[in-house]
């Protein structure tokens, strides 16, 4: 149905889908593969590989870091290594921070200038809570709605586990993969912490894998504070060699429900690769308005 003037509106199930891969050989990564040696499948269905890139393309992270209580003496070196991560990407990156306790609170806006994320950094009162969840839903949101950038990632950096957000773990999630959110990196500071029991401990850890393996990232979990440095360097080095794979789904947009993706990759003279990215997306279906002509009088 249309109006005189106005267009029909469609929607369209041709939407790209798009995957950021890390792809290692052991614990090395693989930076030499070309679009044959992959395969994808959703929801075991064979997929049509349509675009690919395996370039350092700039990024919009969010930087996510604990500032509760707890964090006051471990900031520093937080600091520090989350800015020589910025450092080692590449210069057209766009970052924003948020330091998060009881509220998450962006205290530098995206923004290419190392020195404005530095100052960003240090808009610190380690107080109250670890409200984790709300913070990841937040950045993410804002991933989605301001973000230049169509490659995003999220890293979250924090000593504890989440008591103080209105989501919970799953439905975190989930907003993330509704969102076709970002990758998820997690940094976990559970170590010198008598505060929590070994049973919030393990809760923080399975938290933390779970929020990075159904994303695509990786969770590390230093054993002391020297060690963030190194994981910051690894970080830095897996964003910037990831392959970017797209494709069309053969389902439709309109069928709902998430659909699970599965990557593989192979190469001969090497063993097994694997392949790390998300697990899978809920689709969106885009309302596309196409101009018509008007009617002859």
């Amino acid at each position: 149905m249309r109006k005189e003037g106005e267009g029909y509106v469609l929607h369209t199930d041709v939407e790209e889908v798009a995957l950021n891969c890390s792809v290692l050989d052991g614990n090395r990564m693989v930076p030499d593969l070309k679009k044959e040696n992959f395969q994808i499948f959703e929801d075991g269905v064979k997929q049509r590989i349509i675009s690919f890139q395996h370039t350092d393309l700039p990024v919009s992270i969010a930087l996510v870091v604990d500032s509760s209580g707890s964090m006051g003496r471990k900031r520093p070196s937080v600091n520090k290594s989350a800015l020589d991560l910025i450092e080692a990407s590449n210069p057209q990156d766009e970052t924003f921070v948020v330091n998060f306790s009881d509220d998450a609170i962006i205290d530098q806006d995206f923004t290419s200038d190392v020195n404005k994320l530095r100052q960003g950094l240090s808009f610190l009162e380690a107080r109250g809570g670890t409200a984790l969840y709300n913070a990841v839903v937040a950045s993410a949101d804002k991933l989605a709605t301001d973000a230049k950038r169509p490659k995003q990632v999220l890293i979250l950096i924090t000593d504890g586990d989440d008591n103080a957000s209105d989501y919970n773990l799953e439905q975190t999630i989930r907003r993330v993969q509704q969102l076709s959110g970002p990758v998820i990196y997690t940094i976990g500071l559970l170590f010198g912490d008598e505060d929590m029991s070994r049973s919030q401990m393990k809760h923080a850890r399975q938290a933390l894998e779970m929020l990075s393996t159904e994303t695509g990232g990786m969770a590390f979990f230093p054993k002391n504070i020297e060690q963030i440095d190194q994981i910051a360097a690894e970080v830095a080095r897996d964003i910037r060699n990831q392959y970017t794979i797209g494709y069309h789904s053969t389902k439709p947009t309109t069928v709902p429900g998430f659909r699970r993706v599965e990557v593989t990759a192979e190469d001969k003279g090497r063993g097994k690769l694997i392949v790390r990215t998300r697990t899978g997306y809920f689709p969106v279906a885009r309302v596309v308005r196409q101009p018509v002509a008007p009617e002859k009088k």
